[in-house]
């Protein structure tokens, strides 16, 4: 499905500051209501929730100041496929309390549910219950419904980080009964630098970010107004009838084609939950080469894979998602397709991806 811009004002317009009262000011406030309103119904809650961030990471680590601000010294429950930002925002602010996974990156509420009955028995309710809605590593999707609901149970905020599900799955934050949700536009074919946490309905806390009175004295500085309008109109186009739900199968076919060519090939394994995931993402083990001499000779036939998430590209470490799934992350590779993806660039990773992988054997045979 295509993206678009609808024309606005020019750039000097929106060079405005929206928190003025002059002409250019209200127009361009104008503007980021609008953008607000559809990222609100894309989340499904009303744009009064709505707390535009310069992305996810943003919002994740806002939230997670804000809920230990508010239950100072109280630990955080944390699984080990979180995503960085929040593993390390909450290691920094709180004690972390490990949410063990299956081998599929899945968590069990049953399980989460004993740790909060012992944790409140011994009077040290957490301050906060992570929960991803899909991993970005390996496409996970995590059982939210009767995780939201044990946290209702015991009375424990809940924050959902859905950067990777959004734009690809329907999200109700509303319906979902979460405290906190983060999400990311670049996540769902709008720019990057724009994002925003979700706070469900009478609930307070300390902002982040402090210094302004901007979105409503809940986080401080001049908004991003370009990248806010882009993640406004992506969200508009992912709002009308059947156009998720096209994007969603379109990348379903494309993922199941990648796979396909895959798994035909010896020795590689898909990784994550077979059942509950994300439909533009898959994760491969591939036995007898190391995940980054792939990555590179994918490369140089015009194939951008990942060997983890964006966050890990520097890092010389294995990806901590996949070792709590037990996984061995030197072998294993990301591959995803987006809005853009054609039917050309599956067909050049299905002609790439076993000369590649059977080369790499015989070098190092």
């Amino acid at each position: 499905m295509e993206r678009w811009l609808r024309p606005g004002p020019d750039a000097a317009g929106l060079a405005a500051d929206p928190g003025r009262v002059h002409t250019e000011g209200r127009v361009v406030r104008a503007l980021v209501e609008e953008a607000r309103h559809h990222v609100a119904a894309l989340v499904g809650t009303s744009p009064r929730q709505v707390i535009f961030t310069s992305g996810g990471t943003e919002a994740i680590n806002a939230a997670v100041w804000g809920a230990t601000r508010a239950a100072p010294g109280r630990p955080v429950v944390v699984a080990g496929v979180e995503h960085s930002a929040v593993r390390q925002s909450s290691l920094r602010l709180a004690p972390v309390v490990a949410w063990a996974v299956d081998d599929g990156g899945r968590v069990d509420p049953d399980a989460l549910d004993e740790s909060l009955r012992r944790q409140m028995a011994a009077g040290d309710p957490p301050a906060l219950v992570h929960c991803q809605a899909a991993n970005h590593e390996v496409g996970t999707l995590q059982p939210l419904a009767a995780v939201a609901a044990v946290c209702h149970r015991h009375g424990i905020p809940l924050h959902v980080d859905a950067c990777m599900a959004m734009g690809h799955l329907p999200l109700a934050f509303d319906e979902l009964g979460a405290d906190l949700m983060s999400v990311s536009a670049h996540k769902c074919g709008g720019p990057p630098g724009a994002g925003a946490l979700v706070v469900r309905r009478g609930r307070r806390f300390d902002p982040l970010l402090v210094g302004g009175e901007q979105e409503r004295d809940r986080r401080a500085g001049l908004e991003n107004v370009p990248g806010l309008l882009g993640f406004g109109a992506a969200a508009d186009v992912l709002t009308r009838p059947g156009v998720l739900e096209a994007e969603a199968e379109a990348a379903r076919r494309q993922r199941d084609d990648i796979l396909a060519t895959a798994r035909a090939v010896d020795g590689v394994a898909a990784v994550g939950d077979p059942r509950h995931r994300l439909p533009h993402l898959v994760c491969l083990t591939v036995a007898g080469v190391e995940a980054e001499a792939v990555l590179l000779g994918l490369d140089q036939r015009g194939i951008a894979a990942h060997s983890g998430s964006s966050c890990s590209s520097e890092s010389l470490e294995p990806s901590p998602v996949l070792e709590a799934m037990g996984v061995d992350a030197e072998r294993s590779l990301r591959l995803s397709v987006g809005w853009s993806t054609t039917a050309d660039d599956v067909a050049a990773f299905s002609q790439a991806f076993a000369p590649v992988v059977e080369g790499l054997r015989r070098l190092g045979a």
